[in-house]
């Protein structure tokens, strides 16, 4: 028994002096993937972000979003943004709340909407999106009193749901 204890306590130790490492390579890997966009190089960013953003990565999901938005690497695809938008907002990415408030704000890949633009942007600035407050406010001044109430209740329910319940 005694040694039993002491293999796990040595497996245990070896995982946990690993886990940094790995989670440093990683966030490196993902660094250079992301300078590799910014570079223009479209194909070796969709080669690394489809995979991660299949496997539910939100950071992936929303850089999918943004090459199918604006048709880098990939065909422009407002529809397939809206998609990978959705699967990154829904786990709390405030870039991704923040781009499918343009979206709808826009009515790209989606029917235009205010208000689901504006709880989307309130979304975004409440989990420290730049974008969103300034974003939201904006579209406030178009909206009437009622439909910005409408919008924040939506927020609300939004994130108290964590975010299975949006408004669609």
């Amino acid at each position: 028994m005694k040694r039993l204890v002491i293999i796990s306590a040595a497996i245990i130790s070896v995982i946990m002096s690993v886990i940094p490492a790995f989670a440093q390579d990683w966030e490196k890997g993902f660094q250079e993937v992301l300078d590799a966009f910014n570079a223009g190089d479209y194909d070796s960013a969709l080669l690394w972000f489809t995979p991660l953003a299949e496997k539910g990565n939100a950071s992936a999901q929303t850089n999918l979003g943004v090459m199918y938005r604006t048709g880098k690497g990939v065909p422009k695809d407002y529809a397939e943004a809206v998609e990978w938008y959705r699967l990154a907002a829904e786990q709390g990415h405030a870039s991704a709340q923040t781009n499918l408030g343009v979206m709808f704000d826009r009515g790209q890949g989606v029917a235009q909407d205010n208000v689901l633009a504006h709880m989307w942007y309130n979304l975004g600035a409440a989990n420290g999106s730049k974008n969103g407050p300034k974003n939201r406010d904006s579209i406030a001044e178009e909206m009437t009193r009622e439909d910005i109430s409408k919008a924040q209740s939506m927020a609300s329910e939004c994130m108290s749901s964590d975010y299975k319940n949006c408004g669609y």
